[in-house]
């Protein structure tokens, strides 16, 4: 027989105990977690229920931003320059596109895509983020809208958009003045969001870019609305929620004259040069012409690097705006404001007279200084020598008043600074003094750089639109305005007419100085182009060397390079007793000032000033 098990008696005190001690940590565990869990449900429900709600409600409602109709611009007489139009594109959103170079092929078959396009396209997506959509190409024709409609299903993720695009009527024309709307680039982009600006263009693709579209962006652009669409798990639209519309851009209407305008562009006739005319009583321009110039339309829907290329690399340089740019010697121009700086400091009065034997000399040096007419004028005062243009009368007032006195004079004149004009794109021209060539050059200043100064030649060079403003205050004998664009700003409710900016007037010692310099440009233009004007009008003619001639060469504009010869200018306003309009005419090129700028400025002029007697007689 097997001895019997013994059997071990159990500590039922300990494990009592120790069931104890479990059951008391599991309690206070459950416990524990139990309140762990009505914390986070409060959280969700109480606490952070707004937030949760809006996330919520992004999953299955789509705000999209509406574009507002940007601001249109008219002339002073209404007519519009800028509108926008109707345009269908073609949009690509790359997250929805699996292989997007081989989908571009494919819509090659169904609409034409050039190379350019695709490469654009496929450049474009290293900086595009890949849920907003991406212009394949613009300006659809309906038969290519739709041609890709019936072919829709084949390419997910690719959509026709219709939108509103700015369109210039008159292409060219008024290119140098109005600018143009192009695509938003990174630098736009960063320069926006710099100045919190950037939710502006949520729906937005083009901003002003040159001229006026760019100075009044902000009048013109307008505010986006938005659609809060509910959508379903597809992304498609179920109904829209709400609608707030966008505030259109303000129109606005500037003080160009297109008639003005048009007659100018026909009268320069592709010639390069520009020209500037200003309403003398506040400023404000009323042509602004640049030539060559380029349709600013190519550039709205994007225009290709081909083109682009054209026109920057083109010798004639038409993307410059020469009225605003172009810096060119003054010569002959600047005469009357020269005499009236002499005039004004004593260093002449109206009867002092000099004699011209057609050159001039420095006192101790042999080298002559050359008049245009080689045996001279004779004896010649202040009324003569502009009427004649005598070149030896202003080196001898010149050398007499100092370069100094000069810069200082002209300064309030506006020469070598920028005149404040309502477009970004504007030089500052050169008014020289010692002090400048000092720190331009680190060099001294000779007797003969004040000489070339004299005649408007040298180092001095200023752009049309400075030229015109200066002969403006002229006219005005002293009274000053800024040059300006706007005239006036259309809102939802009213026209309101913008105020002109004028500045402190230039007063003269002796206020007769003025009336003995605006007599003398009235006596040269009635001597000449205006001698049959139904009108009385002033003027002053000038012809800028380009490169300078030896002492004893001549100059024969026949047998040098085109572009190496004299540059024809012309300043003149009308009616003298009550002036109306101010002209500056430059024509690169061209030769002589009064042959060949005259016309024009007598064409523009008679344009203008008996525009109605024309119009009676129709």
């Amino acid at each position: 027989m097997s001895p019997r098990k013994r059997i071990t008696m159990n500590d039922h005190a300990a494990e009592a105990s120790l069931f104890k001690s479990r059951a008391l940590f599991t309690f206070f565990s459950v416990v524990t977690l139990l309140s762990l869990l009505l914390v986070n449900l409060y959280n969700l429900q109480i606490t952070s229920f707004k937030d949760y709600e809006t996330r919520s409600n992004d999953n299955r409602i789509r705000v999209v931003p509406v574009a507002p109709s940007r601001g249109l611009i008219y002339d002073r007489h209404g007519q519009l320059l800028a509108e926008n139009q109707p345009f269908f594109s073609l949009e690509l959103v790359p997250e929805k596109v699996k292989n997007i170079s081989e989908t571009l092929d494919e819509l090659s078959k169904v609409i034409e895509l050039s190379s350019d396009e695709k490469e654009n396209v496929l450049e474009a997506l290293k900086y595009h983020r890949r849920f907003k959509p991406l212009t394949i190409k613009n300006k659809l024709t309906e038969e290519q809208v739709a041609e890709f409609s019936v072919n829709q299903h084949r390419f997910p993720g690719i959509t026709v958009e219709a939108g509103l695009k700015r369109h210039y009527p008159y292409n060219g024309l008024m290119t140098h003045a109005l600018g143009y709307v192009g695509k938003i680039n990174s630098r736009d982009q960063d320069s926006l969001i710099r100045n919190n600006l950037w939710a502006n263009y949520a729906a937005t693709k083009d901003i002003g870019k040159q001229g006026i579209e760019k100075f009044y962006e902000g009048l013109l652009l307008g505010k986006p609305g938005h659609l809060e669409e509910e959508v379903n798990n597809r992304g498609r639209t179920i109904r829209t929620l709400k609608s707030v519309p966008p505030e259109p851009g303000q129109d606005i209407y500037l003080t160009l004259d297109l008639k003005l305008q048009q007659k100018a562009m026909e009268l320069l006739n592709g010639r390069r040069g520009s020209i500037v005319a200003i309403d003398p009583r506040d400023g404000g321009i009323l042509a602004l012409v640049s030539s060559p110039t380029y349709d600013p339309n190519q550039f709205v829907h994007g225009i290709s690097s081909k083109a682009y290329s054209e026109l920057l690399n083109s010798k004639s340089k038409p993307l410059i705006n020469r009225a605003t740019q172009g810096q060119y010697a003054p010569a002959s121009t600047v005469k009357p404001h020269l005499a009236l700086l002499g005039l004004e400091n004593k260093t002449v009065t109206s009867k002092t007279r000099i004699w011209d034997p057609g050159f001039w000399q420095i006192p101790g040096v042999e080298r002559k200084y050359r008049d245009w007419k080689r045996w001279g004028h004779g004896w010649v005062d202040v009324n003569s020598a502009i009427v004649s243009s005598c070149d030896t009368y202003f080196y001898d007032l010149a050398y007499k008043t100092g370069v100094d006195s000069i810069a200082n004079f002209m300064e309030p004149f506006g020469f070598g600074e920028r005149t404040g004009v309502d477009i970004f794109e504007e030089s500052a021209g050169i008014m020289p003094s010692k002090d400048w060539k000092r720190l331009r050059y680190n060099q001294p200043w000779y007797i003969g750089d004040t000489i070339s100064v004299g005649i408007g030649q040298g180092y001095w060079t200023t752009t049309p639109l400075q030229l015109a403003n200066a002969t403006a205050i002229l006219a005005n004998n002293g009274r000053r305005f800024v040059p300006h664009f706007l005239k006036s700003i259309q809102d939802q409710t009213a026209k309101i007419d913008t105020p002109a900016d004028e500045l402190p007037p230039i007063v003269l010692k002796d206020p007769k100085n003025w009336d003995i310099i605006n007599e003398a440009m009235r006596d040269t233009a009635h001597k000449s182009r205006f001698t049959d004007a139904r009108y009385t009008a002033a003027m002053k003619t000038g012809t800028a060397q380009v490169f300078s001639v030896a002492e004893d060469a001549e100059y024969d504009a026949e047998n040098i390079d085109e572009r190496l010869r004299d540059n024809a200018l012309i300043i003149a306003y009308a009616p003298y007793e009550n002036p109306k309009i101010v002209l500056a005419v430059v024509l690169e090129n061209a030769g002589w000032g009064g042959v060949n700028a005259g016309p024009v400025a007598r064409a523009l002029l008679d344009e203008y000033l008996l525009r109605d007697s024309w119009d009676k007689t129709k």
